[in-house]
């Protein structure tokens, strides 16, 4: 077997561009291989910041010889009484074979012709002389550029380019602007602790020959390895440090032969809110903070991870010093600056930010989300203290966008807004719902733990949701440029989690919401419980696109949409769903034309017109299962439902089947509709569970 390596040597890449690159390749080059007869393989997809590699094992050394079989065109076209046309004898020429040989095949769209073609296997030289060309132009990520004239574009100039198949090189050329890159077996070490070409005797030497030249070419090795190093680094003044998966990434993507190199900074800047000396830390330096034991309480250190010469770190450890201590320098200044006014003497400057060109400033905005979040605090029936609280958040919630440690570090609005609270003397309560209302900012964020911040993140949501498509700006396919959905999965998740009464379908039409709004938050309903694992049919039995009424029960009530479809889920994964499923669809199959509001039998039901037994026994029956059906539409104890559907079913088996079973559809009208709406009864109390039809059969 064959062993193919591939290496692209770079100027230094980005970060972003390196692991992108290595997950692009990982999917497409198995592919490529598979596609062209080179078989299912082992590949290892390795970069560093100077380089992305390739190295294939176990490829055969040649395709294997096969015969296609091709398809031409139409028989109808292709033969006139008996004799080839042009298009027969064209299809032929092209192929390389001689017309006698045309075979006619029936197919699903009438008969063609067809012809069986024996392809010699190219040596894996040749195929890979194609498609490793392939694999470089192939490669997608922002910002690529072309040098001097030519026409490759790529993240970064190529420098060098190695290909091996086994111990021989593949002859390959990459134009590079006025020149030409050549394949070559040299490779290049750490361009500072071992600037000088590795030569290359076997594509299998590759993991092994570069870390010699100090170069680490696995990114899982180098995660490993500064992993380790951050943990000893930080137990050597007593603390630890925390591996934030994103700040990890990156230095992994910079770094060839990572150094963990401590650094430390002012006793003072720790007077700083910890959350701006992280930022600085890591949005700005790319620097692990230092925590102590507890893991909350900064200490003054940083650690580093160099890409330089290990001997060489006192030295590159005091210039980060120089560099964090003017950039804390800023922060401290920052702060000071903003606590020198109160947070509400910020709102006046809202006025100069624009939210979207149509809908006016963030200051319009905040006036929104107080009277959104006035409806909520009315449907939940809150208290004047806990009102005037959430109320007073609402107004301030904005506010830290235009101070000036936000203007700096974005990612710090919210948390800003809740320091600045607080020294302004707010109530605790309105600072905390100030740094909430944004939670939860992405998939991986907790949701707001406390009522207010809950409130003021729903009503900054609904009121982005509202505004934004009363513009018509519905998000399409991939294109979401406002965060609708995550907005709209954020109402949906914070109402179920908290178990918040709210009337969604109230707020949306106090807010004058659109229709397109409202199917909006049906899909993410939907989404949500797909998420929970609820099979599809469960979610359409409580959820039913085609059926308006649910949908505005689903709004009207969110928590009992939820509720509804985890207790059919759980019937049906524990098995007790066959308990009723034939009870009721065979009801609901033959039932009549009743409201669905409908449950009580007295006075729609003529007991007068009974003629068999088990007529006034089903009547008694769903006399019975009236309470049990609105104590679970109050209490949504679906379970109480689900009792009183087993403990009818009998009556209706008998009402079906048996001595005393009835004919539904009898000669006399009057004694047809009184059964037809016996039935339509049993399926109205079913259907306050759900849409049985719906389901499928367990």
């Amino acid at each position: 077997m064959t062993t193919f390596l591939l290496e692209v040597g770079t100027e230094e890449l980005p970060a972003s561009f390196v692991s992108s690159a290595i997950a692009q390749w990982q999917r497409l080059v198995p592919q490529s291989l598979a596609a062209h007869h080179l078989g299912v393989t082992p590949v290892q997809v390795y970069g560093t910041p100077r380089r992305l590699a390739v190295l294939a094992e176990g490829l055969p050394p040649r395709q294997s010889d096969r015969v296609e079989e091709i398809k031409g065109p139409p028989a109808s076209s292709a033969f006139k009484d008996g004799q080839p046309t042009q298009a027969a004898i064209g299809f032929a020429k092209k192929q390389g074979v001689d017309v006698e040989e045309l075979q006619i095949k029936a197919t699903d769209k009438g008969d063609f012709t067809f012809i069986k073609k024996s392809i010699p296997g190219q040596t894996i030289s040749e195929v890979l002389t194609t498609l490793v060309p392939e694999w470089i132009r192939g490669l997608e990520g922002k910002r690529f550029m072309r040098w001097s004239d030519g026409d490759l574009r790529f993240s970064r100039p190529i420098r060098w380019l190695v290909a091996l198949v086994d111990q021989e090189v593949l002859p390959l050329e990459l134009a590079n602007g006025s020149g030409v890159v050549r394949s070559d077996r040299l490779s290049w070490g750490h361009r500072v602790l071992h600037p000088e070409p590795v030569s290359l005797t076997h594509a299998q030497d590759y993991p092994t020959a570069l870390p010699g030249a100090f170069v680490i070419v696995d990114p899982q090795t180098r995660r490993e390895a500064i992993a380790t190093q951050v943990q000893v680094t930080a137990a050597q003044v007593g603390g630890q440090s925390i591996l934030y998966p994103d700040l990890l990434q990156e230095v992994v993507d910079l770094v060839e032969y990572p150094t963990a190199v401590l650094g430390k900074f002012d006793q003072e800047f720790l007077a700083l809110p910890a959350e701006v000396i992280t930022e600085v830390m890591i949005s700005q330096q790319r620097y692990f903070p230092v925590f102590q034991a507890d893991g909350q309480t900064l200490l003054p250190y940083f650690i580093t991870i160099s890409n330089g010469d290990p001997a060489k770190s006192a030295i590159i450890a005091a210039g980060n010093e120089r560099v964090i201590r003017a950039r804390l320098a800023d922060g401290q200044y920052f702060y000071r600056a903003d606590c020198a006014k109160s947070l509400e003497s910020y709102l006046p400057k809202l006025e100069t930010v624009t939210f979207q060109e149509d809908l006016g400033t963030v200051r319009a905005k905040v006036d929104r989300i107080v009277r959104v979040a006035e409806l909520v605090c009315q449907q939940l029936d809150l208290g004047a203290d806990q009102t005037t609280a959430i109320l007073r958040a609402a107004l301030l919630c904005k506010a830290d966008l235009v101070t000036q440690m936000v203007y700096e570090f974005p990612e710090l609005q919210g948390i800003m807004g809740e320091k600045y609270a607080l020294a302004s003397q707010e109530n605790p309560v309105v600072a905390r719902a100030i740094r909430e209302h944004y939670q939860p900012r992405n998939t991986e964020d907790q949701l707001p733990q406390s009522l207010a911040g809950q409130v003021v993140g729903i009503a900054d949501r609904l009121d982005t949701l509202v505004s934004i498509f009363s513009l018509g700006m519905v998000p399409t396919g991939s294109s979401d440029p406002f965060a609708l959905r995550r907005a709209a999965n954020a109402v949906v998740s914070i109402t179920w989690a908290f178990d918040l009464a709210i009337d969604l379908g109230q707020l949306l039409e106090q807010l004058q919401a659109s229709d397109a709004l409202r199917e909006f938050f049906r899909q993410r309903i939907r989404t949500q419980l797909q998420e929970e694992g609820i099979d599809y049919d469960l979610i359409n039995a409580v959820l039913n696109e085609d059926d308006p009424e649910q949908l505005a029960r689903a709004l009207q009530y969110p928590l009992d949409v939820r509720d509804r479809a985890r207790f059919l889920h759980q019937i049906r994964t524990d098995g007790r769903l066959g308990q009723i499923y034939e009870t009721i669809n065979r009801s609901a199959r033959l039932a009549g034309p009743l409201a669905s509001g409908v449950l009580q039998p007295e006075g729609l039901i003529q007991p007068q017109l009974f003629q068999k037994p088990s007529e006034p026994a089903l009547y008694e029956a769903l006399i019975a299962l009236g309470p049990q059906t609105e104590a679970a539409k109050v209490n949504r104890d679906y379970q109480q439902l689900f009792t009183g559907l087993v403990e009818i079913a009998p009556a209706v088996s008998r009402f079906f089947d048996g001595e005393s079973s009835v004919l539904v559809m009898d000669e006399n009208p009057e004694i047809r509709q009184n059964r037809l709406n016996l039935l339509a009864l049993i399926r109205n109390h079913a259907a306050v569970l759900a849409d049985f039809g719906a389901i499928v059969k367990p």
